[in-house]
């Protein structure tokens, strides 16, 4: 791999780990308000004197930091680093789930059975794959390998089948944006269709299709997308990725507003 491949990729690292904080600490302030246009997240950013990432973020960091440290998926050292960031900085609004998990861990409880203890059936709710970007950075060329462990990283705290099927299409959404050369379009339309190839199970099929009209409505640029539910959650991530991929611009921004004296970060 050349030198400015090496570069190029580095700086998409980059981009995807620093706007997803930015992205989650914008967004924390609209949760529950639906979809916002660029306008809108340019505007909040002016606003605001400081940034505060939430516990996704804090728990991305937690992923990316165990998968470097040990070099690969360790069950047990990323449980830990998820306990051991979030005794450092509890304030960062985190659910009642995992908070109870890590103490059930920390009790002597094993990391890929504590969850399944505190939800029957293990919860399918969408916050490990608002954590996930890590995994598909890391595994973006080996995506049965991505698949296994955007599933182990999310059993430790939502082990149900549909919330690890959830992390593993998000992680692949991060993936396929990650090999497209940056000097070529996001085809949109073949985007969804891989995401729907990648799909294991079948309800999410199901609620992730037809691409083709959710491919139309982002070229025309439409809304349509309800987030809420597990999984609408990942279709409108990756719908709003489709729908604005030149979102750069609003980070550029935000990079130019924290040059003016006084903000602080």
């Amino acid at each position: 791999m050349g030198e400015v491949h090496k570069g190029k990729r580095k700086l998409k690292f980059l981009g995807c780990l620093v706007g997803t904080a930015i992205g989650d600490a914008l967004g924390a302030r609209r949760e529950g308000m639906g979809m916002s246009g660029s306008e809108d997240v340019v505007s909040l950013a002016e606003k605001l004197e400081q940034l505060m990432y939430t516990d996704d973020t804090h728990m991305a960091i937690g992923i990316a930091e165990s998968l470097i440290e040990s070099k690969g998926f360790d069950g047990e050292h990323m449980a830990q680093t998820f306990i051991k960031n979030y005794d450092a900085e509890p304030w960062r609004g985190y659910g009642p789930g995992p908070p109870i998990i890590f103490g059930m861990i920390k009790s002597g409880e094993a990391w890929y059975s504590a969850a399944n203890r505190l939800y029957r059936g293990g919860s399918f709710g969408n916050g490990s794959a608002m954590r996930v970007a890590p995994v598909g950075l890391l595994y973006s060329r080996k995506l049965e390998t991505l698949r296994e462990i955007a599933y182990q990283s999310s059993s430790i705290t939502h082990s149900h089948e549909l919330g690890k099927e959830g992390a593993a299409l998000q992680a692949c959404a991060v993936a396929l944006a990650l090999n497209t050369p940056s000097d070529e379009d996001i085809d949109r339309e073949a985007f969804l269709s891989r995401l729907q190839n990648f799909i294991r199970n079948q309800l999410y099929k199901e609620k992730n299709g037809p691409n083709k009209r959710v491919a139309w409505r982002a070229r025309q640029g439409e809304g349509g997308c309800r987030p809420g539910k597990w999984y609408r959650s990942t279709k409108v991530s990756a719908y709003g990725y489709l729908l604005l991929p030149e979102a750069g611009s609003v980070l550029q921004r935000y990079r130019d507003l924290r040059r003016k004296p006084g903000r602080r970060y």
